[in-house]
This record gives C-alpha cells, sequence and structure tokens, in this order.
C-alpha cells in the first residue's frame, strides 16, 4: 500500500466551463491507455459526461473519476464541473485532490470561473500546473493567456514549454528545460516526434528559457546563489528545484496544447507524474477529537488508523446510494465495518469499489490516497468522517456555495406531493448545496440551489431516476397582515336560533397592536361569573383559527395581542362551538376597525461584485426599493451590504450575472417584515383577491 500511494497522483481538472476540462480527460485517458479510442463531449461518447443530462446540455455537471498509467504511476483523474450553477461540487471534490491542472482556453483567457476555481484550490493549498488549451483554434494567444494568469494570480507563472505555431499552424511544443521541439502527428494519435528547436525560435526560446531558470532558482539559495554568480547550472539540479518548487506550490509550471487533437497531453502528464505531489508526499491531514477542539493529525501511511473524509454522494437507482471517499491514512478492506465519527455509529459494507467513469472496478483493499465507493451505507452523508473507531478523527469538510435562487416545486401529478418531496430529499443527499423546505403557510415545496441551470436539471434528474415529474413556479411571497392602533372593547355575539336546542355566546375584546416579530398573544382577564372558565379554551382556539388568515388578502395575522375580558353565556344553549365562532368573528371585526395593514418579508444581502460594475448594482438596489447600509472591499472586489423586499430580489441571480458578466455573487437570508407601502399594498390585495 505505501508503494501505491508513492505511485500515486490525485489530480483535479478545474477551468471556467467551456475550456476543455472533459476533452483533457478523455485525452490523458487515451494517452494513458485506459481507454481505446478518445472520448469525444461534441458527440456524446465521452467517458467523463456521461449523465443525460450532461450529454443534452454538453457540460460537466458532476464531478466524474477515472485512472489511467504514465510511466509507471497511476494518475487518478477528477474531471469537475466549470459552470458556474455546478461549481459548489468542484469545491467539495477538491477536498480529495492532491494537486490541480488548471484549464485556460487560449482564445478566452482568465474569466471569472477560472478565479473561483483558483481560490478553492487556494482553500485546500493544492500545488497546481496550468494547461493552457486549445491552441489550435482561432485568435489562440499563447503569451497573452500566460501574461494574463501571472497577473491575475500573482504567482510564479513559470511556462515550460512554448507552442511551435498557433492556431492551424499549431505543430507542438517546445521543452524549455530540455530544450527539445516535440512534434506532434495531426491525427489525434497523441504521437510526436522530438527535434531540435525550429531555427525561427531559437531567440524566442533563449529569452523565455532565461525567465523560467530565474523562476526556478527562487526555489533554492544554493542554486540562486551560483545562477547570480553567473555559474552554469546542472541540468539535473535544475529540474529537481523545478520539482521542489511545484510540489511546494511555489511555482506554477504553464504547459500548453490541444485536447481535442491530442497535442501537448503527454507533456502535461509527464510534469503531473513528476513534478506534483504523490499523496504520500502531503502534510499530516488535520483533524479534531471527536467531541473536542483537541487538534490530532493522521500521516498519509497504510499504517496509520484508517481515516477518510465522504466528500461526495451521488443517488443511483440502481446502485442506491454511492458514498465517495479519499482515504487520507491507513488501509480499507472490502466487506468490513467503518466508524463514522460524525454520527457516531458503525457502518457495515460489503463491495469497495473504484469508480472508472460510468463504471465502478471492485477491488480488495485501498489505502493512503485511494478514491473509492461504497454503496449503501444508512446514515453516511457528504462532510462525514470515516475512520477506526478505536482511534476516531474528525475532518472539517468545506461549506457548500450558498443557495441564491428559490423555485416552489409543483408535481405535476396531483397528489404525488410526498413523493415528490421524499425523492427531492434523496438528491439532497447527493447535493449538499440544494435546500428543500416546506413553507408552513403556503404549503409550497421550496426548492433552492445555485442557479435557475442547477434547479432545473434536478428536475431533469428527479424524473430520470425517481419517475417524478415536477414544475418550477415563482416563490409566493409569504406576507402577513398586522394592525396598527389599539381598539377597545369590542363586542360580538353568536346567537342562532333553530328548532331544539340553540347556539349562544358573546365574548368582549381589547385588541392591541405589538412590536414586529412579537407573534401573537392571548390573555385571559375575565372577572365575575358571566363566562364559564371551561369555554377559554374554545375562545382562544377560535383565535388562533382567525389570525391563519386575514380580512384584507387572506395572509397569517401577527403581531397582536388580544385581551378576552368579559363576555355572557346561556345555560343551554353555550357551547364549546358557539364560543369558538364567537371569537373568531369578534377578531375579524376587531381587526377591521384596528387600521389593518399588509407587511412583506425583508431580506438582508451581501453582494460582491468587480469595482467597475458597482454604480449599476447599487442603482440597481434603489430601483428595487432597496437600501444600503454599508461597503467594504474584499481583494478586487466590493461587497456591498443591504436590505430589499423579498417580492423584488426573487429572481436577483439571473438579473445579477447579467449586470455583472457572471463575476457578481450574493448571499440572501431572511431578515424581518415592514410594511408595505400602500399602493403597492393596493396590488398584492388585488392579485389575492382574484386568485380566490
Amino acid at each position: 500500500m505505501e508503494k501505491r500511494a508513492q505511485q500515486l497522483r490525485n489530480v483535479a481538472l478545474v477551468a471556467h466551463g467551456g475550456s476543455g476540462k472533459t476533452s483533457l480527460a478523455e485525452a490523458m485517458l487515451y494517452d494513458g491507455k485506459a481507454t481505446t479510442r478518445l472520448g469525444k463531449v461534441d458527440d456524446g461518447s465521452s467517458n467523463m459526461d456521461f449523465e443525460p443530462e450532461e450529454i443534452k446540455r454538453k457540460i460537466t455537471i458532476s464531478t466524474s473519476f477515472h485512472h489511467c498509467s504514465w510511466k509507471k504511476q497511476t494518475i487518478n483523474i477528477l474531471d469537475t464541473p466549470g459552470e458556474d450553477n455546478f461549481l459548489s461540487d468542484t469545491k467539495f471534490s477538491l477536498q480529495a485532490a492532491d494537486a490541480a491542472v488548471v484549464v485556460v482556453d487560449a482564445t478566452s483567457g482568465v474569466k471569472i470561473g477560472t478565479e473561483k476555481v483558483w481560490e478553492f484550490a487556494d482553500e485546500q493549498a493544492l500545488p497546481r500546473a496550468i494547461f493552457i488549451n486549445k491552441m489550435d483554434r482561432e485568435r489562440a494567444d499563447f503569451y497573452k493567456v500566460a501574461a494574463e494568469v501571472s497577473q491575475a494570480f500573482d504567482i510564479k507563472a513559470t511556462p515550460v514549454f512554448l507552442p511551435i505555431g498557433a492556431e492551424e499552424q499549431f505543430a507542438g511544443v517546445v521543452d524549455l528545460i530540455k530544450k527539445k521541439a516535440y512534434l506532434y502527428a495531426k491525427d489525434a494519435s497523441g504521437k510526436f516526434e522530438t527535434g531540435d528547436i525550429p531555427a525561427d525560435m531559437e531567440e524566442l526560446v533563449g529569452e523565455w528559457h532565461e525567465k523560467m531558470i530565474e523562476n526556478i532558482v527562487e526555489a533554492n539559495d544554493d542554486l540562486m546563489e551560483k545562477y547570480l554568480e553567473g555559474e552554469d547550472l546542472p541540468e539535473k539540479d535544475v529540474e529537481q528545484t523545478f520539482v521542489e518548487g511545484v510540489k511546494s506550490g511555489l511555482i506554477v509550471p504553464i504547459v500548453c496544447g490541444s485536447a481535442t487533437a491530442n497535442m501537448g497531453v503527454p507533456q502535461l502528464m509527464d510534469i503531473i507524474v513528476n513534478a506534483l505531489p504523490s499523496p504520500a508526499e502531503r502534510k499530516p491531514k488535520q483533524g479534531t477529537k471527536p467531541g473536542s477542539d483537541e487538534a490530532i493529525e493522521r500521516v498519509p501511511s497504510a499504517d496509520a488508523p484508517f481515516s477518510a473524509l465522504v466528500f461526495k454522494t451521488v443517488a443511483d437507482p440502481f446502485a442506491g446510494k454511492l458514498t465517495l471517499l479519499r482515504i487520507f491514512s491507513g488501509t480499507l478492506q472490502a466487506d468490513s465495518t467503518v466508524y463514522n465519527a460524525n454520527k457516531q455509529v458503525k457502518e457495515k459494507f460489503g463491495q469497495l469499489l473504484l469508480p472508472e467513469g460510468k463504471k465502478q472496478q471492485s477491488i480488495e483493499q485501498a489505502g493512503p490516497g485511494d478514491i473509492v465507493a461504497i454503496a449503501k451505507l444508512k446514515e453516511t452523508t457528504t462532510g462525514d468522517t470515516l475512520c477506526a473507531e478505536n482511534d476516531p478523527i474528525i475532518y472539517q469538510p468545506t461549506q457548500p456555495l450558498p443557495p441564491v435562487i428559490s423555485y416552489a416545486v409543483a408535481a405535476k401529478v396531483k397528489g404525488s406531493e410526498d413523493k415528490v418531496f421524499s425523492s427531492l430529499a434523496k438528491l439532497l443527499e447527493e447535493d449538499p448545496t440544494l435546500r428543500l423546505e416546506r413553507d408552513q403557510t403556503t404549503s409550497e415545496i421550496i426548492l433552492s440551489g445555485t442557479g435557475q441551470i442547477h434547479l432545473e436539471t434536478i428536475c431533469e434528474k428527479l424524473n430520470r431516476k425517481f419517475g417524478v415529474e415536477v414544475t418550477l413556479n415563482p416563490v409566493q411571497v409569504p406576507y402577513r397582515e398586522t394592525i396598527k392602533k389599539t381598539v377597545n372593547k369590542v363586542i360580538y355575539r353568536h346567537k342562532k336560533q333553530t328548532g331544539g336546542r340553540g347556539q349562544f355566546a358573546e365574548v368582549h375584546f381589547d385588541l392591541s397592536p405589538l412590536q414586529r416579530g412579537a407573534g401573537f398573544e392571548f390573555e385571559e382577564a375575565l372577572v365575575g361569573m358571566n363566562v364559564p372558565r371551561n369555554f377559554v379554551p374554545a375562545v382562544e382556539k377560535g383565535l388562533n383559527e382567525a389570525i391563519q388568515s386575514g380580512i384584507l388578502a387572506g395572509f397569517p395575522v401577527v403581531d397582536l395581542k388580544v385581551r378576552f375580558f368579559d363576555g355572557k353565556s346561556h345555560d343551554v344553549d353555550s357551547s364549546e362551538m358557539a364560543f369558538k365562532i364567537a371569537a373568531s368573528m369578534c377578531l375579524k371585526k376587531a381587526i377591521q376597525e384596528a387600521n389593518p395593514i399588509l407587511l412583506e418579508p425583508i431580506m438582508k444581502m451581501e453582494i460582491m461584485v468587480p469595482e467597475e460594475v458597482m454604480g449599476d448594482v447599487m442603482g440597481d438596489l434603489n430601483g428595487r426599493r432597496g437600501r444600503v447600509l454599508g461597503m467594504d472591499t474584499k481583494g478586487k472586489y466590493q461587497v456591498i451590504k443591504a436590505q430589499a423586499p423579498m417580492a423584488e430580489v426573487l429572481q436577483y441571480a439571473l438579473d445579477l450575472n447579467a449586470m455583472t458578466g457572471g463575476r457578481g455573487t450574493f448571499t440572501m437570508e431572511h431578515s424581518h417584515y415592514e410594511e408595505v407601502p400602500a399602493q403597492l399594498a393596493e396590488k398584492v390585495i388585488a392579485a389575492a383577491k382574484e386568485k380566490e
């Protein structure tokens, strides 16, 4: 197992959507002989994007895993989503990686998605390499993009390969360390011939070789000294220092090529096995002792106590639930028991599976660095730590991205609401960014996620995996009603005389407004014997039912107090039912006299945008009746703290995207209720009456 950990490279491919991560993964699998033909995203033959929703949209929605061998090492490829709606999955999956390859499109450079995934890699402190892809496309510009990368991420971005030609003329790459040229066959076979540097490139290669050496020697003081004294540096020392610099994260090597033409990919794979760290070379993994803040750590050794983090769950209609885990220490055998330190339960399992695209291979045991799947664990969810029961540890998982958009989910088939809820709950296990709630007042099923496409694909998946069809509707704003003035001595008499026994009850109420958020208060202040005390619960019950639907637009009534101080009863005709009805009618009569108003929910927002669009975003907020409460700076971004009525920001995610070109992000939570301005209240009341 020790040897296996040293020969393993867990590499996540990360990028802005559409940069070619999946095509790069396909080329790596093909070059590493894990597949016999080059899978393509465009014709749906990709090994990594196999879910119907992914094939339909031609994007990666969920991270997939596969491995291939290269130079006697195994490369575990994690092909992550780059589309903004699915970046949470990328964030979670990076917990399983030991390094990242950041793919940048040579025609469009660094985009907002590149910045986001770079931050995720920073969070996990992953060493990384950069692959400038699509060198064979029109407008491909290696040097411009390399400069952009250095500037955007403030790193020692160090090209170690230069492209020979570009666009249609792209023919291969020059190795700056070995000073050789590799010319590719144009048949996507990944085969190349080694030759001399083209004559017209010698000067350029000399310049870039010098820049590369300058960056590399900074990783080693002895080498730096030799370099400054003008000594010749042995190639061996340069290579060794380069590798140390990359593993420490100080140097970020840049390679280039074309994934679909399978050019430059073998050179990237060389860098992955030679310069990116194996699980055995990572620092010990930090965790805490369950039930305390005491820090403990695990070394990546097969003899250490077993520990692993669950970083992803897949709901499979056939295999049930698949739990994906990354082993950090110790050894795991098939057909054994693991301890879940978060839930404090033991979980028995049978097969141990190695994910290979859409298939899994059954294995007998796994060790440090392995990414494996286990089926049908009962209690375990994403973010849990599995470990040895006699020596437990808890790893702190990364946090999901906050949901930004919500819809009400309606079943297409009437009466299948419960099935909708239970099937969605299964998908929730798979996707920690989803939120599922039942709105108590509107009884809608509310589904929240990281974007419109996110929720649409969830509905597609719901139909495909569980046969449940739903529609997404705009969320109803949960308005409330309340009163503004106090009214005293409101009297209501309920009297009904039909043959035989009648109904009789009379109640006397005082009604007063309470402060926002106080709810409903009932005070029993009866004196004397006009009303027998056994009728008080019926009065309270009548009131509790009556406040569920107000007189303005049928919304729940809040923030008021009813004082029940007197009434009248009849020995024969009074009953609980009569008092319940009297209480309900008396409250409605009292509210009418107490200046009833409509309240709306106000959301607390934090919006992060690039400085140049800040004016637009603030102007737009004012147009939504928003209030800006404060400003903050975070790196290159401005953070606007604001409040806005929920009714105005239901679709804010889509509008902010449009205003900021996808570079704005925000979080939003309920803050409090406020009075709706009169002219708007009229519209809301009219709409509610029309609906009835």
